[in-house]
């Protein structure tokens, strides 16, 4: 007797596709933001990571603002653009089906400061305490 049982999570592996679309996507919408794109509201926009699900469908966009600058805005510019964007993705990628692009303002760099700054502030109390 023969069994073929698939236990949960040891499937197939997963596949570097995903990775490799999203790197793609990625690399194009940094090139349309430097070169192409005329909304003053993505001045400086850059594009820090894409996520792509597993089946293609999807792309979470992620992306960074000037220091100073306002992600608000910059969000509403990515909304406004994203059918320039997937139409551009659809022509020079070569994929069955465009992703549905999602935009994500990028505040791990932020989020990264603030938690270097309160190390920061411990060890200032540490040696104020310690004098």
């Amino acid at each position: 007797m023969d069994f073929d049982f698939k236990l949960p999570g040891l499937g197939r592996p997963e596949s570097s596709r995903p990775k490799r679309v999203a790197e793609a996507i990625k690399n194009e919408l940094t090139i349309l933001l430097l070169q192409q794109v005329a909304d003053p509201r993505l001045s400086g926009v850059l594009v820090s990571r894409v996520v792509v699900t597993p089946d293609l469908k999807q792309a979470k966009v992620y992306f960074t603002v000037p220091a100073g600058k306002d992600s608000g805005p910059a969000l509403k510019g990515m909304h406004r653009a994203k059918g320039f964007f997937r139409s551009h993705l659809a022509k020079t990628l070569n994929l069955r089906y465009t992703p549905e692009l999602l935009f994500y303002y990028d505040n791990l760099n932020e989020e990264a400061e603030r938690i270097d700054s309160l190390f920061r502030q411990i060890e200032d109390e540490r040696k104020h305490e310690q004098s």
